[in-house]
Formats: C-alpha cells, sequence, structure tokens
C-alpha cells in the first residue's frame, strides 16, 4: 500500500507449552519472508502476537497450581530460548493480547452499535449473518456451515455459527471489567485489535498456517471488515502443516517434536534445512531419513565452501583459467537465478536447487585446478562462495564458520564410533604408502577396514578425506 513499505502481521502462539516443529515451520517461514523482502530493498514492519489468555492457559495453569501470567510468561520465554538457538530474527513488535484488552472492547463496541454482535448474559457474540463476506477467505458458504452445523448447547447464541467476542468470567478465572461484566476476550478479536492498532484498518500481508484460515481468520476478516468497513488485508500467506507419516502434527493428537527434541540430535541448520527444502505452503512431512537428507545436503554445501576456503590465496595471472565460458556464466548468474526462484512465492526449494547447481560447477573447477589456481579462477570460486553464503542467510544457512562446522560435526560422529581420528589418519597414510606401492589388496584392506568401523574414504586432488558413514 505504501511503495517500498510492507507491513506485515502473523499469528503466533498460545503460550502454555514448548514449541513444536510445526511452531518452527510457520516462524521460520514468516523470518525467511521478511528476509527476502527486505534483501529486495523493502521496508518491513512485523508483527507478531502472543496469546497469553484463553482457555488451553487457564487450565494449564490450574493443572500446574500457578497464575495464567505466570504460566503464559514463562513460556513466553521459554519460546524465545527455542527461536534464538534457529537464529530467528525478532519482529518490530510483539503485542500480547493481556496488553490491550481496551481495544478489543471497544472494537466490540463498535460491533454493537453497528448491530453486528449482541451481548447476551455477560456474552458478546459475532452475527455472522451480520456480513454478507462471510466466508469469502475460507471459500465456505454460510448457508451449508449452517445447515451442517451441529445444534448449539449454548443458547444464548441467535445462531449456531455466531462466534463470542467476549466471555462472561467464571469463578476463579482471570478477567476484566468491560460494558457486559468481567470476562475476557474471545480468541478472533485480539488479532483484529492488535492489527488495526499497529498497522492500520487495511494492511499489506496477513500470515499464519492453514489450520488458521477458518475459522480465525474468516472470524477475523468478519471482524475487521465490519467495524472499519474497509479491505482488512491485501494479501494472505497461509504456510502447509508438518506432518509425521502424512498426520498433522499436534499436541491434541499427542504426535509431536518440540524444537528442543530435534535439536538435541541435529544442528540447528539442519532443521532450517529441512524446513526450507519444502516450499511453504506445502505439507512437509517428518521422518529420520528426510532429516539426514537434508544434513547430508546441508553439508554438501559447507564442504564445498570449505574446499574453497583452503585454496591456494597465491593465485598467478599468468596461469591458464580452467573454468570454462558455461561454467563461469553459471556462477555470475547464481543471484540472478536464487533471485527468480524466490520470486516466485518464495520458491526456497528451487532456491537450495540453484545452490547445489552452483556447487556442482564450482567442484568442477576445483577439480581440475593445478596446485597454484590462476587468479580468475581463484577470484570466480571465492566470489561464488561468498555469494551463496550471503543469499543462503535469507534462509539463515551457511552462517557457520565451514571448517569448524565440519570440524565439529565429526567430532561429534567420531565421539559415537569406536576409532580415533588419529587412528583413521594413520591407516590413511598407511593407505597411501601402499598406493604408492601399487600394492593394492592391502590399499582394498585398509579402505574395507575403515569402512566396517563406519568411515568412507574420499580420494580428491587435494588428497584423501574421509567421512563418517550416513545413518551411523
Amino acid at each position: 500500500m505504501e511503495p517500498g513499505h510492507v507491513k506485515l502481521y502473523v499469528c503466533g502462539i498460545t503460550s502454555y507449552d514448548y514449541c513444536h516443529i510445526g511452531h518452527a515451520r510457520s516462524a521460520l517461514a514468516f523470518d525467511m519472508i521478511v528476509r527476502y523482502l527486505r534483501y529486495t530493498g523493502n521496508k518491513v514492519t512485523y508483527i507478531r502476537n502472543f496469546t497469553d489468555i484463553d482457555d488451553k492457559i487457564i487450565t494449564r495453569a490450574a493443572e500446574q497450581n500457578t497464575t495464567t501470567e505466570e504460566l503464559a510468561n514463562r513460556f513466553i520465554d521459554e519460546f524465545y530460548v527455542d527461536m534464538d538457538k534457529l537464529g530467528v530474527d525478532r519482529p518490530t513488535m510483539e503485542p500480547k493480547a493481556t496488553d490491550h484488552i481496551q481495544e478489543m472492547i471497544d472494537l466490540i463496541s463498535e460491533l454493537i452499535d453497528k448491530d453486528m454482535a449482541y451481548p447476551a448474559h455477560g456474552d458478546v457474540y459475532y452475527s455472522v449473518n451480520s456480513f454478507a463476506g462471510y466466508g469469502k477467505l475460507s471459500g465456505r458458504n454460510l448457508e451449508d456451515m449452517q445447515a451442517g452445523a451441529r445444534i448449539s448447547v449454548n443458547e444464548n447464541k441467535n445462531n449456531p455459527m455466531d462466534f463470542v467476542l467476549w466471555k462472561a468470567s467464571k469463578p476463579g478465572e482471570p478477567s476484566w471489567e468491560s460494558p457486559w461484566g468481567p470476562g475476557r476476550p474471545g480468541w478472533h478479536i485480539e488479532c483484529s485489535a492488535m492489527s488495526r492498532k499497529y498497522l492500520g484498518d487495511t494492511f499489506d500481508i496477513h500470515g499464519g498456517g492453514q489450520d488458521l484460515i477458518f475459522p480465525h481468520h474468516e472470524n477475523e476478516l468478519a471482524q475487521s471488515e465490519g467495524a472499519n468497513e474497509k479491505p482488512f488485508v491485501n494479501m494472505w500467506i497461509h504456510h502447509g502443516f508438518v506432518t509425521i507419516r502424512d498426520v498433522k502434527m499436534s499436541k491434541s493428537l499427542g504426535n509431536f517434536l518440540t524444537i528442543r527434541d530435534i535439536l538435541d540430535h541435529y544442528h540447528p541448520e539442519v532443521l532450517r534445512f529441512f524446513i526450507f527444502s519444502t516450499q511453504y505452503r506445502n505439507p512437509l512431512d517428518f521422518s529420520e531419513s528426510t532429516m539426514q537428507n537434508a544434513m547430508a545436503g546441508l553439508d554438501r554445501l559447507y564442504e564445498c565452501i570449505a574446499a574453497v576456503e583452503r585454496l591456494d590465496s597465491n593465485s598467478q595471472d599468468s596461469s591458464k583459467a580452467v573454468a570454462s565460458a558455461k561454467d563461469r556464466n553459471k556462477l555470475e548468474t547464481l543471484e540472478e537465478r536464487f533471485q527468480n526462484a524466490m520470486d516466485n512465492d518464495f520458491n526456497t526449494a528451487r532456491a537450495q536447487g540453484v545452490f547445489f547447481e552452483t556447487v556442482k560447477v564450482m567442484n568442477k573447477i576445483m577439480c581440475q585446478l593445478p596446485a597454484v589456481p590462476s587468479k580468475a579462477d581463484h577470484t570466480l570460486l571465492t566470489n561464488g562462495a561468498a555469494t551463496i553464503r550471503r543469499l543462503a542467510a535469507i534462509m539463515g544457512l551457511l552462517q557457520e564458520d565451514a571448517n569448524a562446522y565440519l570440524a565439529a560435526k565429526k567430532a561429534a560422529m567420531l565421539s559415537a564410533i569406536d576409532i580415533s581420528e588419529e587412528e583413521i589418519q594413520n591407516l590413511i597414510q598407511e593407505r597411501n604408502q601402499a598406493r604408492a606401492d601399487k600394492n593394492w589388496a592391502r590399499s582394498d584392506e585398509i579402505r574395507d577396514q575403515l569402512l566396517n568401523q563406519s568411515i568412507e574414504l574420499k580420494d580428491g586432488p587435494d588428497g584423501t578425506g574421509w567421512s563418517v558413514k550416513r545413518g551411523n
């Protein structure tokens, strides 16, 4: 709406438990989107809320014999611990629902004045029949929804589809004073009130998970457009579910893994790589094999960058360049190809493919290099590695020192198997001598011995490297 300035609102967590990787996908998807919008030269005002009062929080606080405020704030703090480990940038503002009760009361009052909401015994309900556009976001027909609705057990409602804006307080529950008596806000009203306060009646992008399209975002839209008589949002962005064996991950189903569970076994960038290996709108199925594939892909990128950094920097102007015109063009158009992928609805999967295409070319060039590369080749490769790093930062990838990352990974893997790095290097030296002596039988014997101990050897132009066999 304002040239060069994107205004974005995203529904955040309900803070009553540790976050699972479904929450990680949401946080990372919008972290990536904001980074890319800023990379393309836009200013971004990014608002993400905390729901710090609702039925789940009240129930959990009672179970733990604490207050809703203490519980909600504790899990907001734990949320930040997880996000910091994942390297997620903080939004511009992160408003809490309980800090905006008055804004919600004001909005509810406007809806009552417009005959779009009605009080009933301390509750207030939104009348869905009062808003002609109800169902336009989710593509649902109100008549069909009403016909299929269960008979409401709440006699306060005029229509089974009407939803609550304000709930009368029950004994022992937290409450706030309102024109309709003591109570607390419904879930949907908080985002309409906070987005209006910080971004205006109409803003550019509203985001969240696909499970929020109905009823949460549908109800937000009805409230906001009903009160403001203006379009609510210009564009909606909804990310797909994270599934386990094709079943949506959720706390209610008990089939979720917390972010902490994952980070106990994988580097944070591996989780990022896994999440961005699929375009954000598509479902993402979690398994150990997909995480292993993500780790292998990330390792491949780091290994290429580390190899470039090991190149002899004493390049010679007189040396002949080995990179072909085709390969040079591939590296020099890296950023353009990356942008084409990301401009297609933030297609991070395709963008990762661009990285792998580039790494393949860089490895090919490095295999052809003499001991002292030409200045042209050295510059081409170092620029390519630097560009991959800079672009990968939009997904939060390749932010570690490449050699330190690979060394730490090797050390962690070695700790899980029964052989030391010194023993491996001694066997590699013995194998090199056997190969020099053309003692192929001994050379193969050493290779097989190491393979039986989960160590794979890789012979290259700069010597013999090793890695721990995948899956171990």
